[in-house]
């Protein structure tokens, strides 16, 4: 082993300590007293343990909303005592933020060599939101991480692992939806990619995955937990369409035009739109290498978007779209290159700390988060317009 090499271990030895040293620094004094989010769903898996149903009204705004199925994942840390469960999830959700990160380079940097300072931009645009979900204990670092992979796995391999890295995709996939629906956003691209593979085996995830609580209900027990998953779901979200941190296209419409059928149309007809635009580009890149990136990229970001709970922590999952276009910035105009920047800096000031809660309550009520992502999602497209990825 060369001095270069042992040189280069300790420095990022010493990196990954300093790190390790923050982050502990930061649960202690901020994070641990928070994670509001994390304890409604450490409920959840203590409810679902002791076979309770895990979907209250009385719950009210910490009511749990995803599978039953989610629950699983918090049953192992109902057993430890809720501060420690707290800190084993905050340094998982750090993981999984630090791994979207390094992935989203090796994804959007190909063989490319980037800068340093382009390497720094999306965590510095996008950090807000991922300290937001820090604080909340929330999981979609841990679902965009497994997408993330997800995309790893398709965009890589020509070659006799395909088969393999396509099996693998839908079962990733299979996964991310079971922790979270709204990953279902996946099915129709791999039926336009004919990712047959992809499809039936993510298919098959989920179906068992949607069975396993049935060892704690039964199965007569576990489809009347589903039907309460839908029912509490279904007539708690219009209440929370018009909050302030509701960037969906619905709640966009909701809070210009106070109507909320009204809402319910046009953002139909701009989803639509979103749908057309995503058909022609997955088509016009079935010749382009690793248009998977690309594709999945606009994915992720329409997911909050077109989710009516589409909250703004969960443009977390944007990270693989802004660092496309942080590393190749250099493909746009002197003119849209000032408005992309300009863009990025909306995005990454827009904090409530910052802003004082008058001006960034007309910013958020205004949704101007939601407008900020609808153009990422045009620039991107004109990459894929220019073949440039």
């Amino acid at each position: 082993m060369t001095m270069k090499t042992m040189s280069s271990r300790r420095k990022i030895a010493l990196f990954v300590l300093l790190g390790f040293l923050f982050f502990m620094s930061l649960f202690l004094i901020k994070i641990k007293d928070n994670m509001e989010d994390f304890e409604v769903n450490y409920k959840a898996g203590k409810r679902l343990l002791w076979g309770e149903t895990l979907y209250r009204f009385e719950d009210e705004h910490f009511m749990f909303k995803y599978f039953p199925c989610s629950a699983l994942l918090y049953v192992p840390l109902s057993y430890l005592p809720l501060s420690s469960a707290k800190a084993i999830w905050y340094y998982l959700v750090v993981f999984c933020s630090v791994f979207l990160f390094y992935f989203s380079r090796k994804l959007a940097a190909s063989s490319k060599k980037i800068d340093g300072f382009l390497i720094v931009l999306p965590p510095l645009i996008l950090a807000r939101y991922f300290f937001r979900e820090i604080e909340l204990g929330q999981i979609n670092a841990l679902v965009t991480m497994i997408l993330v992979l997800m995309v790893w796995l398709m965009s890589s391999g020509r070659d006799r692992t395909s088969q393999k890295n396509e099996f693998l995709s839908g079962c990733l996939w299979g996964l991310a939806t079971a922790l979270k629906p709204y990953a279902f956003i996946f099915f129709p691209y791999f039926i336009i990619k004919r990712k047959w593979r992809a499809v039936i085996s993510g298919f098959v995830f989920v179906v068992l995955a949607l069975l396993v609580p049935s060892l704690y209900y039964g199965f007569e027990g576990n489809l009347q937990v589903l039907k309460e998953w839908y029912s509490t779901l279904s007539q708690s979200t219009p209440r929370l369409l018009s909050t302030w941190d509701n960037i969906s296209l619905i709640g966009f419409f909701t809070k210009w035009t106070g109507n909320q059928t009204l809402s319910i149309i046009l953002a139909g007809f701009v989803i639509g739109i979103l749908v057309l635009l995503i058909l022609i580009l997955v088509l016009r890149g079935n010749n382009i290498p690793r248009a998977e990136v690309l594709d999945s990229s606009i994915l992720l970001i329409c997911i909050p978007l077109v989710s009516p709970l589409g909250w703004d922590y969960t443009l977390l999952m944007s990270v693989l779209g802004v660092t496309v276009l942080v590393y190749n910035i250099q493909n746009f105009s002197g003119f849209w290159k000032i408005v992309l920047l300009l863009n990025f800096f909306i995005i990454a000031f827009s904090i409530y700390d910052f802003m004082g809660r008058e001006l960034y309550g007309r910013f958020m009520t205004w949704s101007i988060p939601t407008l900020s992502f609808l153009f990422i999602i045009g620039y991107l497209a004109s990459l894929r317009i220019k073949k440039v990825c």
